[in-house]
């Protein structure tokens, strides 16, 4: 049985070893209370016992310090639990462990041996006791630190902007985090032009629904016109949007405060007069 635990020590300094040489951080386990406070769900439902996919278990509730992501004991204190474990089930006819699913991710509250020696053993499943948490951010299973405050971001655009009031249903994802600031300031200065039209303070909400009927939907109505969504598949509607927004501005020297659609078919005129070299997307920060 201590082979085992052996066999994952090695295997967890050999991976330390090998980031350490190719300049990457720690693979750690997912905090619980990092990901509620981040993506702040909005619901809590029990689902039962079901087998679920032990790659898919990336978190933790208090456990960080013993495992690392893949479960490799990172501690040589807990080889006694491992072998009491692994002598008590030689099967894997485990007990269920209690997790919270977060998206597509499990995070373990109670079992954390059980899914280590899972894990050593190759097995693809393992039941558990299962409470759904959601959230707006479909959190995925590969999920580290950044996406966490990727989504963060999501939902604080989605409150500061009243969108979660008047289309809660609404996911506009952007590449960069920092991409939800920009993407509020246009909502704020369309706010602004809208308060001085109506000679009165509108509610926020008021306004955002207003940005998104009139401002928005229409120039992704038009990117997707002049075909920029296939000339940059890596980008989502939203980078495309910020980057139509900045080029509009760039080009007011010029023009003026052109239409958003009209800046749209600048880019697509640059693409097409420059086929093998594709105009630059300052906002997504892409060239």
């Amino acid at each position: 049985m201590d082979a085992t635990f052996e066999r994952a020590r090695r295997r967890s300094a050999y991976g330390r070893l090998a980031r350490v040489v190719r300049g990457e951080p720690p693979r750690a386990l997912l905090p619980l209370d990092e990901a509620t406070r981040r993506l702040r769900p909005f619901e809590r439902r029990y689902v039962g016992l079901r087998a679920i996919p032990v790659k898919q278990v990336v978190g933790t509730d208090s456990r960080g310090g013993d495992f690392d992501r893949d479960f490799l004991p990172r501690r040589p204190e807990i080889r006694a639990r491992w072998r009491e474990v692994e002598q008590a089930y030689p099967d894997g006819d485990f007990p269920p462990i209690v997790v919270y699913q977060l998206g597509d991710a499990y995070f373990v509250l109670d079992g954390h041996h059980r899914v280590a020696i899972a894990r050593q053993r190759g097995m693809e499943t393992i039941d558990a006791e299962v409470t759904e948490l959601r959230a707006r951010w479909r959190l995925g299973a590969d999920a580290d630190i950044v996406e966490l405050i990727h989504a963060e971001q999501q939902r604080i655009f989605m409150e500061e902007s009243g969108l979660d009031r008047t289309r809660p249903e609404l996911c506009i994802n952007l590449s960069r985090p920092v991409g939800y600031i920009e993407l509020l300031e246009t909502i704020q200065l369309h706010g602004y032009h809208a308060m001085l039209a109506a000679g009165k303070a509108l509610d926020p909400a008021e306004i955002s629904a207003d940005w998104y009927e009139q401002v928005y939907e229409p120039t992704v109505a038009a990117i997707r016109r002049e075909g920029l969504d296939r000339a940059y598949p890596e980008a989502t509607d939203a980078d495309l949007f910020l980057c139509v927004w900045e080029r509009r501005r760039e080009l007011m020297p010029d023009l003026g405060c052109q239409p958003l659609e009209q800046a749209t078919r600048q880019i697509a005129a640059e693409g097409r007069k420059r086929p093998r070299r594709r105009p630059r997307l300052t906002a997504a920060g892409r060239s």
